[in-house]
């Protein structure tokens, strides 16, 4: 069976559904994505310093685990109806918006507009340039093209 003949995955992901489209998909997978992060990296806070109780390190678990879930969640509905609202659905500049609106969800969590700032400005970047290398053809691993 030749690889145009396979079928299409059962559950597509995140980059095999248009820009702008199922907003519901597109925020359940990043704010999974989210949540997965945020638990292993509660893991690894909870190993290297560890808690005093057993319910200290379930609510900072928790707490870092909803926290990432959140910032995911708000990545995946901010791109889609930034694509939807703006009619570019290709643009970069949705995903500036959701690394921004999801880098302010961490200023608020923080208390600090400064770190909301930053955040928003880093997050901001880092997907645009994620997007811009999703439609260029970046190859960010592996040997180079001739």
């Amino acid at each position: 069976m030749a690889a145009a003949d396979a079928a299409p995955p059962a559950a597509p992901g995140y980059w095999d559904i248009p820009e702008g489209t199922d907003c519901a998909r597109k925020t359940w997978l990043t704010g999974r994505l989210g949540a997965a992060i945020g638990m292993l990296g509660s893991v690894y806070h909870i190993v290297l310093f560890p808690p005093d109780t057993a319910l200290q390190g379930l609510q900072r678990a928790a707490t870092t685990t909803v926290t990432m879930a959140t910032i995911g969640a708000v990545f995946g509905v901010t791109t889609c109806l930034s694509a939807q609202i703006r009619d570019a659905p290709d643009d970069p500049m949705n995903y500036f918006i959701g690394g921004c609106m999801s880098g302010s969800i961490l200023g608020a969590r923080a208390h600090s507009f400064a770190t909301g700032t930053t955040a928003c400005v880093g997050l901001g970047l880092a997907a645009t340039l994620t997007k811009m290398g999703k439609l260029e053809g970046w190859r960010y691993a592996g040997p180079p093209r001739y």
